[in-house]
């Protein structure tokens, strides 16, 4: 009972669910992201505005 299916860019793939387990609590097994889909919110968390994003993704930093 140790593994489950998460939805990813390539389709469906099995990932093994966490070794800790707390009694009646079904871990959050997400989907797993595709590469750069969550940089612009990060980025904005780390106090970068769209004007440094955008000079990043220009100079291929990301």
């Amino acid at each position: 009972d140790r593994w489950r299916e998460v939805d990813s860019p390539v389709g469906p793939l099995r990932a093994v669910r966490p070794p800790v387990r707390i009694s009646g609590v079904d871990p959050v097994m997400g989907a797993v992201p595709a590469v750069g889909e969550h940089t612009d919110a990060l980025l904005t968390e780390l106090g970068y505005d769209p004007a440094d994003t955008a000079r990043l993704r220009a100079a291929g930093a990301v």
